[in-house]
């Protein structure tokens, strides 16, 4: 008899590609989101059952699990309440998996990704384990809200919880592309693409596929644990620009400069002064294999991209900010001279 998992949040990148992965397996799907037809037609004729979830409203979770599903899948969780919400549900539930990130990670002093401007850049080991010490749970950041989420799961859920730290996720239905820096670059014809830290920055980056290759791994063997979640290689921002350009068929050229961003000239979506790098040793231990890299799947991203802005997508604030041409005109006619 075929298993049944319930994804909140199954239109989003993860969810859908989860979806694709779980009904390879056999499993019957359930996707869970506020707008049932933002699941894929494709999906939804492979026999993905799209219904309608919005987690503000009473009971929501638990309309949506009904008399019981083998597996639980929240993509989307934030904070406390989320976590709350999914413990009310779980003795109809086998196993679940919850997606959390590798910003709930600080340095041995302290010092954070959220707060970096304030505090300094965190100085992490290279790689970040899943013993390195993480913020302590509150409301008051993005991090420290994922850290209350993990904390409240572990401390009190009874079926078997995985929690998969993610990097910068990327994949087909990412309404978050991080991509788009160059993406648009290239579809405007600009010519170079300025990056800071003489484009060495190492931002570790999550394909979807292997979130969910992850998941499946951990549903078939179901446990309590917290697991890192992201690509075989941690390349660099310059190698990530150089994979986009040549999956695009682009001649922009990408121009290194030393040090952090020149009045926002150089900034970019992985842009970080030191490595935010994560082991996946514990992982693969469990018998997982990453199923693709980032060269081998950022083309399918950027074609997601180019689909979703032609279509009148807004992406947020933090992308659409970093496009000042006139700035970088600026600052690449000053270096020529």
């Amino acid at each position: 008899m075929a298993k049944t998992a319930l994804i909140i949040g199954g239109s989003g990148q993860i969810g859908q590609a989860l979806s694709r992965r779980l009904l390879a397996g056999s499993w019957t799907v359930i996707s869970a989101q506020k707008d049932p037809k933002g699941v894929p037609i494709d999906l939804v004729e492979a026999g993905v059952r799209p219904i309608a979830l919005d987690r503000n409203e009473a009971d929501a979770i638990a309309r949506a699990v009904g008399g019981g599903v083998d597996a639980l899948v929240d993509t989307v969780a934030f904070d406390e309440h989320d976590g709350q919400q999914l413990l009310e549900v779980q003795d109809r539930v086998g196993a679940m998996v919850v997606i959390s990130s590798a910003s709930v990670y600080c340095d041995a002093k302290g010092r954070t990704l959220d707060e970096a401007a304030q505090t300094g850049f965190p100085d992490f080991p290279d790689p970040i384990d899943e013993d390195q010490r993480t913020v302590p749970p509150s409301a008051a950041t993005y991090s420290t809200r994922k850290s209350a989420l993990e904390q409240h799961l572990l401390q009190n859920a009874r079926p078997p919880v995985t929690l998969l730290r993610a990097c910068a996720i990327y994949g087909p239905g990412s309404r978050h592309p991080r991509e788009w820096w160059f993406v648009k670059r290239i579809l405007d014809l600009r010519r170079a693409a300025p990056m800071a830290w003489n484009g060495e920055s190492r931002f570790h980056t999550s394909a979807t596929a292997n979130i969910a290759e992850l998941i499946a791994v951990c549903l078939a063997a179901p446990a309590t644990r917290v697991l890192n979640a992201a690509d075989p290689q941690a390349l660099t921002a310059a190698a990530i620009g150089e994979a986009i350009i040549a999956a695009r068929n682009s001649d922009l050229e990408i121009v290194r400069f030393a040090g952090p961003p020149v009045s926002g000239v150089g900034e970019h979506p992985w842009c970080v002064p030191k490595p935010v790098v994560v082991d996946m040793t514990r992982a693969l231990s469990l018998g997982y294999r990453p199923v693709t890299d980032y060269r081998s799947s950022v083309g399918a991203a950027c074609r997601s991209i180019e689909i979703a802005a032609a279509s009148g997508a807004v992406f947020p604030e933090y992308l659409t900010r970093m496009f000042d041409y006139a700035a970088e005109d600026a600052f690449l006619a000053a270096r020529a001279v």
